[in-house]
């Protein structure tokens, strides 16, 4: 008799084993879906067009021949090896410049207008961040205001202060040296 309760306590045991694992794999399977799902639309969601990263090379002068820029203003590729201090600029800040703010993660924001109340909402803006944003002038760019970011672009017409703010938080402060 002994021999039976042993036996029919290890079956229960076995038992309660196989649940356990089965609800611990179901549970893994159901942390990865959620995991994947907020990873997905966090990549989803992220505002501005991407574009294909064109890598980090150093060039020692703006002369230097280098590939074109894959976009205007441009959002990665080769830039000389020093950057353009963070803050409001009032000239136009070189492509192999901006491109090196961009790769130490800074958001650079610029417009293509004489239009003084679009730099001031811009100015304010900037103004909220101590370091890695950049504002300056684009007279040769194709849209009014852009702003970009290590291989992102992002356009508009008129300030959108939500868009500009949600932009800066979705990029500001990412480095994108090579590792």
């Amino acid at each position: 008799m002994a021999r039976h309760d042993r036996k029919g306590g290890g079956g229960a045991r076995r038992g309660r084993q196989r649940w356990t694992l089965g609800a611990g794999i179901a549970a893994a399977i159901v942390v990865a879906v959620i995991v994947g799902w907020f990873a997905y639309r966090a990549q989803a969601d992220l505002p501005g067009q991407k574009f294909p990263d064109q890598g980090n090379l150093h060039v020692q002068t703006v002369g230097d021949a280098h590939e074109p820029y894959n976009s205007t203003p441009p959002t990665s590729g080769p830039h000389l090896p020093y950057i353009a201090p963070w803050g409001i600029h009032t000239r136009p800040i070189q492509n192999e410049l901006q491109v090196h703010n961009l790769e130490d993660g800074g958001v650079v924001i610029q417009y293509n207008c004489t239009c003084p109340e679009i730099v001031d909402k811009l100015t304010a803006i900037v103004r909220k961040y101590p370091t890695q944003i950049v504002l300056a002038p684009y007279p040769t760019m194709p849209q009014r205001i852009a702003l970009t970011a290590w291989t992102r672009l992002e356009t508009l017409d008129q300030v959108d202060e939500g868009r500009v703010e949600r932009f800066i938080r979705a990029y500001r402060g990412i480095d994108h040296h090579p590792r």
